[in-house]
């Protein structure tokens, strides 16, 4: 297959496809990137399966992809700080941002790690926006590839006591891995009896619990099993109305807090895994060429063979 910028676009609920498109031109304070590696994420998948996410729904065609690295190799009049990569190639995917959007990827951090600092950019912000600190005890509800970042992040920030749940032992076992000190699956297991294993094993309720699934029963648990004065971190996206236990917030001065992606953390997510605090490598499972989108979509939504984060390649065969 030969094209010159071949894009996973999607049209409405279950309908992606592979498209060409043209190769645009940057306005002066835009770069052309050749998009090299991108990871499919839960939004994409919602979108994909749901046709929409929280209040978001698609109403005209879009290109999916936002975690995604690659080399500039066009810059508009005006700008500056960067520059092309003279080996670039023609048969890339191109895609445009201002220029002041881009963060340049030190020497010892690869493109597929590359592709990864968006969503370890929304682990930074969440556990910012927690106040993770040495000494607190975590919980986080959901180790997926969110749940995962937020693991490491956690632990970068010296988290020391983490509990982390999930309904795949596969993923527990990836997390344990990875430093988390307690693992629980909760797959059919109620409320109070998963409360009741957290607290065991933690010693007592979590100073701060990050929700990364989203989903509805995990959020209640979050905040019957947080301690008085503690903190819920929305971070993953589920439903747009839920039903939650909120006089048991309130009467324990429970703080619920959600974030919207991240806030200047990226260079914060480049130093800390260039530095070396922080391994992303390891929740990188499953490689795709475009060509096989499809293919990559339904792994990353089935968790096929463990999959975690899901790559796709975007230069062709």
């Amino acid at each position: 297959m030969t094209t010159k910028n071949l894009c996973a676009v999607l049209k409405g609920k279950g309908d992606l496809c592979l498209e060409n498109r043209p190769v645009p031109v940057p306005l002066p304070n835009e770069v052309l990137i050749a998009v090299h590696t991108v990871g499919i994420c839960g939004s994409d998948i919602h979108l994909w399966k749901h046709g929409g996410i929280g209040n978001f729904t698609i109403q005209n065609p879009i290109v999916l992809g936002h975690e995604s690295s690659g080399v500039v190799v066009k810059t508009g009049s005006l700008v500056k700080h960067l520059k092309p990569d003279l080996y670039w190639k023609l048969n890339q995917r191109k895609h445009l941002l201002i220029s002041n959007f881009n963060e340049k990827l030190p020497s010892n951090v690869s493109l597929e790690e590359g592709s990864l600092m968006e969503p370890l950019a929304v682990a930074v912000h969440a556990c910012r926006r927690a106040e993770i600190t040495a000494g607190k005890s975590v919980l986080i509800c959901g180790a997926g590839a969110i749940g995962l970042v937020n693991l490491l992040t956690c632990k970068a920030m010296g988290a020391t006591k983490i509990c982390i749940t999930d309904i795949s032992e596969k993923r527990l076992e990836i997390a344990k891995t990875l430093g988390a000190t307690h693992q629980i699956c909760v797959k059919d297991v109620d409320t109070k009896t998963a409360a009741e294993q957290i607290k065991s094993k933690l010693g007592g309720s979590p100073d701060v619990t990050l929700e990364c699934s989203g989903a509805e029963v995990s959020l209640r648990l979050a905040i019957k099993v947080a301690k008085s004065g503690g903190v819920v971190m929305m971070v993953g996206l589920g439903a747009s109305e839920i039903t939650i236990p909120i006089i048991e917030a309130t009467v324990r001065e429970v703080d619920i807090k959600g974030i919207y992606r991240y806030a200047n953390c990226f260079p914060i997510a480049l130093e800390l895994v260039s530095s070396g605090a922080i391994n992303v490598k390891p929740i990188i499972t499953n490689l795709f060429h475009i060509e096989d989108v499809h293919k990559a979509f339904e792994t990353a939504q089935l968790g096929t063979d463990g999959a975690i984060k899901v790559l796709v390649r975007c230069q062709l065969t």
